[in-house]
């Protein structure tokens, strides 16, 4: 008999990610494991859940909107039928355990979980914990982190370092530098820049890209513009498809280990998951943390690596005016290319799944 397991979260790729990776552990570890993902009503994970192969329900949940005062006088309403709803789907589906990985739906369904005795475990991401986590943290029986220092928001007994789950094929880079160039039409004898600001975009990336294109072609320096499906439509026309054959511009990249293994140095947004990919491609990489998330946890993410010199760091108000320089900068200093390195790849812990879906068994065997 397998165990029963629900695993809730979602409303960015970079929950739903992991998410499904340690679902498709729990299933490595134990085919007849079954496996209920909950989720909030038209979010993302509603289809890419299904997409994986798992069946999903719905809260019709929602976070607290910043600075609108109408949408959140339905705040309490929405969470309180939320946590009703849990509690049925606890009722019966009857968990073993019940994993939260972040975002709108953890919180109802972690605190049913609890009131019904349920073990909960939670995946905490960022280097920098939210407040329904913190509080979630009390009850639970483990909590799986990425950075070191989480006791000051968790206690410290309870506290598993795993890493966050990666997409093993996103990683899998070695061996690939020429078939990566060739995809792109890539010279071998010119440096080559990653920009990536994740499925949707990131508006400061992009107009600091456009902003530096000529001093990067002045340079012969090529550059994989991935812009995102908000922005893509209106940089293809304003440039053209083929603006200039050092300059490949994608929507988005299906390939992510072909553009990790064709770039010398890589610019990115600090997600956690993003930044947990990074640290096993170990290439040279400046961040420019994202300022529109919950806490700063992108600046907190970003920190951790500064202070391991693992990473380069430019802040999001400088990055149009100093983004690009910076990068041709990296590009010509191979000293430090090589310490970015080398300290980013000590970061890495690249089985995080697997020792996720570990623990979560062990609080079903503990309970």
């Amino acid at each position: 008999m397998g165990k029963r397991i629900i695993i809730s979260g979602g409303g960015t790729g970079g929950h739903i990610f992991p998410a499904i990776a340690i679902a498709n552990a729990l299933k490595k570890l134990d085919p007849n494991t079954e496996i209920l993902f909950v989720g909030a009503t038209g979010r993302m994970e509603m289809e890419k859940v299904p997409a994986a192969g798992y069946k999903i329900i719905g809260l019709n949940i929602q976070g607290i909107q910043r600075g609108s005062i109408i949408k959140n006088l339905m705040f309490p309403v929405k969470l309180l039928g939320s946590v009703r709803t849990a509690l049925k789907i606890i009722k019966d589906f009857k968990p073993d355990a019940a994993v939260g990985v972040g975002g709108y739906a953890s919180g109802p369904l972690l605190y049913a979980a609890s009131l019904k005795g349920i073990p909960t475990l939670i995946q905490e991401q960022n280097s920098y914990a939210g407040i329904t986590n913190k509080w979630l943290g009390k009850k639970a029986k483990a909590i799986c982190v990425a950075f070191d220092g989480m006791d000051k928001f968790f206690p410290a007994d309870k506290i598993i370092k795993t890493g966050n789950p990666i997409r093993k094929d996103s990683v899998s880079i070695a061996g690939k530098h020429m078939q990566a160039l060739e995809l792109f039409k890539f010279s071998p004898h010119k440096k080559t820049v990653l920009v990536t600001g994740g499925s949707l975009g990131a508006r400061t990336l992009n107009h600091s890209i456009k902003a530096g294109l000529q001093k990067f072609i002045d340079a012969d320096v090529q550059v994989i513009w991935q812009t995102g499906k908000f922005y893509y439509k209106d940089i293809i026309s304003e440039l053209g498809e083929n603006y200039h054959s050092n300059i490949a511009i994608r929507e988005f990249l299906n390939r992510m280990d072909l553009a990790y293994a064709a770039a010398d140095i890589i610019i990115s947004r600090a997600g956690a998951g993003t930044i947990a990919e990074l640290c096993v491609v170990k290439k040279p990489v400046i961040l420019v943390p994202s300022p529109n998330v919950a806490e700063d946890h992108q600046t907190k993410n970003a920190l951790a690596l500064v202070q391991e010199n693992a990473a380069k760091l430019v802040a999001d108000r400088d990055a149009e005016a100093k983004l690009v320089d910076r990068a041709i900068e990296l590009l010509n200093d191979k000293e430090k290319q090589k310490t970015l390195s080398t300290n980013i790849g000590k970061l890495a812990m690249p089985d995080a799944d697997e020792v996720i879906a570990k623990e979560v068994i062990q609080i079903t065997i503990n309970n």
